[in-house]
């Protein structure tokens, strides 16, 4: 009997040496000893992430990254930690973070589990549909998008699903062309080397629908062909991701979650109500 004690108080005191050491080790300590954190933005994702006019990161997901590198300077009672913000593009951003360039993505990255075998995720922080934008004289359902050419931004999980989508609904004959940015989509658009051009749909009306050039109207697909959950996205690390969570929990169960969705959405209306659960189903508690 005592032997099975001393077992289990030596099992116990590991489990509190393995706590202790996920808060002091990794991110969190790299953090610690730089007294700083490194965050990646996407400088063409309005409104969730994006350069703003006065060359600041701006934008929905930047918003809630700020918010937890306020939590993390609690956390780690560290004040101020800096921040470094370095910009990421869609193809990058996961070598950005593998390579330890950035500790935290703030943008508009799709929790895929293809993308989990790379890099870890926070809790859900946004949920949207995949649609694209045309001329107002272009295609307005997925069927119309046949005998087209679709432009999509390259490193993006657009490409996939879209072709799933067509396929699943019979629509043949669609050249894809992979773009570099919003920008370039806007500009294929007008140049009419695309028909359309996909992209999640709020950063679609966010960026592109903004952006139409006199004597140019774009507008939306009238379908979405997929299902995109947002989170920022972080290195494999236990104690980190657990760090980034707390605060969105803490975020998600106060008002601030209301303050940061209604700066950057409320022009379009309140949370959807699966939006709402999202934010709802990740307010846990200490």
């Amino acid at each position: 009997m005592k032997q099975s004690k001393h077992v289990l108080l030596g099992v116990a005191l590991l489990a509190v040496c393995a706590a202790v050491s996920a808060q002091t080790s990794g991110t969190l300590k790299k953090i610690a000893d730089a007294k700083a954190v490194v965050l990646g933005y996407r400088t063409e994702a309005a409104p969730f992430s994006f350069t703003g006019s006065d060359g600041q990161p701006a934008g929905y997901s930047v918003d809630l990254c700020k918010r937890v590198v306020t939590s993390l300077e609690r956390q780690l009672k560290i004040a101020p930690l800096a921040v470094r913000w370095v910009p990421v593009t869609a193809e990058n951003r996961i070598g950005q973070l593998t390579s330890g360039a950035v500790d935290l993505e703030c943008g508009i990255t799709t929790v895929t589990l293809g993308r989990q075998e790379q890099v870890d995720f926070s809790n859900l922080i946004f949920v949207d549909g995949g649609s694209w934008v045309s001329r107002v004289d272009g295609p307005r359902k997925l069927t119309d998008l046949a005998n087209t050419t679709v432009g999509v931004l390259r490193g993006t999980t657009t490409e996939p699903r879209l072709r799933e989508a067509l396929q699943a609904r019979g629509v043949t004959n669609v050249t894809i062309l992979t773009l570099r940015d919003e920008a370039e989509g806007v500009t294929a658009l007008v140049d009419r080397r695309i028909t359309a051009f996909a992209n999640d749909r709020i950063t679609l009306v966010g960026r592109v629908l903004k952006a139409q050039p006199q004597g140019v109207a774009f507008a939306l697909g009238e379908e979405d062909f997929s299902f995109e959950p947002y989170a920022l996205m972080l290195r494999r690390d236990p104690g980190f991701r657990l760090a980034v969570n707390r605060a969105l929990a803490e975020i998600y169960r106060g008002d601030a979650v209301a303050d940061v969705y209604g700066r950057w959405f409320g022009v379009i209306g309140p949370p959807s109500p699966l939006l709402l659960s999202v934010y709802y189903l990740n307010a846990f508690s200490e």
